[in-house]
């Protein structure tokens, strides 16, 4: 058939554009999609979000189904033909297109994408999947995986993330977390302390914050929203800033160490006016230095925290200038994947390791920047305990550890011992840690 003949969907030629865009340059699908389905109908932008979502969540099962049902190794194809049948096998394993519409498209997008030569390839592919259906499939691939692995499987989660959240979790809780990471999050708002009311947002007040509100449309159509006095930001973000608030410091100003893209640095500026401090917002990247300053315009310059580009582990600040530090750390974002979720095939786990480095860096930083008795709050998006208690054990000899859980007395099975956990499952947030602590 030659090009002229191959229908093109643009539904599926924007899955496709920002399948790539995740894959091969790091993109988020969520951003990504946000982008790019404007330009698409109302129907052809609810088909596209699920299939770049639906294929981006259960990637790595369907890698195992393409080696499976190939008989070669995905290093052996092109990245983009990898791409276009992952988001063949996601339509005929995991959506309601027939088996026949299904092939038929995805060989289409082969063709128009990436050249005629390899549509036999695609086809013959996709028909031996078509020969099996999920269930099938599963049976197949769980043949030799003990239950955990089988559990993994069934869920789109790799192993090693199973083997870290069990650490945490009895197992019929870990099925939950998993059902619940594969679950899309609805928009969440937030207000910014003092400058608007939640009743201004629409929508139902959320369940724990006291500066939440559940989403019911576009977010940017309200008006609190449109001039910065809100904004969209996971609850489980606004209970660490919430819970930092309600610790007992010393004079000084606060320090958000690490403040990009600033939706806690919002919360936390309010919350410091109110209580007579200043906020200094520190981000090591211009362009999200930049997303922190966006996210404060509608502060009056009285109250308005100062932004500066730093490198928070070699800080220009003295010694015991602030006194408390929210350090928000980067971490791998396990905690966040019913709003990024390739992050879980994104991620190998050499990364940990790598981000303990970093962590254990920015938390001595942290402790650095109080005087005695000074506030530090320890936050990663990640409930993997190399990621967070061990981090904390690291400076066990400088630091108490505060009751996290005393300081968010309205969130019901939070504690991890002296630590804040929430879980998509049991609080509907993401999976946030906090660790408060106190230089000695």
């Amino acid at each position: 058939m030659s090009r002229k003949g191959r229908r093109h969907d643009p539904a599926r030629s924007t899955a496709y554009k920002i399948l790539r865009a995740v894959t091969a340059n790091g993109a988020y699908a969520n951003l990504e999609l946000a982008r790019r389905r404007s330009t698409l109908s109302t129907q052809d932008a609810a088909f596209a979000t699920e299939l770049v979502s639906g294929t981006c969540r259960a990637m790595g099962t369907y890698d195992q189904i393409v080696v499976a049902a190939s008989g070669r190794e995905l290093r052996t194809l092109q990245p983009a033909v990898v791409d276009i049948l992952r988001l063949g096998v996601h339509q005929l394993l995991s959506m309601r297109v027939p088996a026949h519409a299904a092939i038929s498209t995805t060989v289409d997008l082969a063709a128009l994408e990436v050249g005629e030569r390899l549509v036999g390839l695609v086809n013959a592919i996709l028909h031996k999947v078509a020969q099996r259906d999920w269930a099938g499939w599963l049976a197949v691939l769980g043949e030799h995986e003990d239950n955990l692995g089988r559990i993994a499987l069934a869920n789109y989660h790799p192993r090693w993330i199973a083997e870290a959240f069990l650490d945490l979790l009895p197992l019929p809780e870990l099925i939950e977390t998993f059902e619940a990471d594969n679950t899309p999050a609805s928009p969440t708002l937030v207000v910014r302390p003092g400058l608007a009311d939640v009743s201004e947002l629409g929508g139902q007040p959320a369940r724990f914050s006291p500066f939440g509100a559940y989403a019911t449309g576009d977010p940017g159509s309200i008006p609190a929203v449109q001039d910065g006095r809100a904004g969209v930001q996971d609850e489980g973000s606004q209970l660490v800033a919430l819970a930092f608030s309600r610790v007992e410091a010393p004079a000084g100003p606060w320090l958000d160490l690490c403040a990009g893209p600033g939706g806690k640095t919002a919360i936390l500026a309010g919350l410091a006016a109110q209580q007579g401090r200043r906020l200094v917002a520190a981000e090591r990247h211009p362009h999200r230095a930049e997303l922190v300053a966006n996210n404060l315009r509608a502060f009056g310059d009285d109250i308005r925290p100062r932004v500066i580009t730093a490198d928070s582990t070699r800080p220009p600040w003295a010694p015991g200038s602030f006194g408390a530090v929210l350090a928000d750390v980067p971490c791998t974002g396990l905690g966040a994947l019913r709003r990024r979720p390739e992050s879980r095939w994104r991620h190998q786990p050499g990364d940990v390791a790598a981000l303990n480095v970093l962590q254990a860096d920015l938390l001595a930083s942290a402790i650095n920047s109080v005087p005695s008795g000074g506030v530090v709050a320890y936050v990663t998006c990640s409930p993997h305990q190399a990621e967070t208690a061990a981090i904390v054990a690291g400076v066990a000899d400088q630091v108490d550890v505060l009751p996290a859980p005393d300081y968010l007395p309205e969130v019901p099975d939070a504690a991890l011992g002296d630590f804040v956990q929430l879980w998509p499952h049991r609080h509907g947030t993401d999976a946030m840690f906090l660790g408060l602590l106190r230089r000695r």
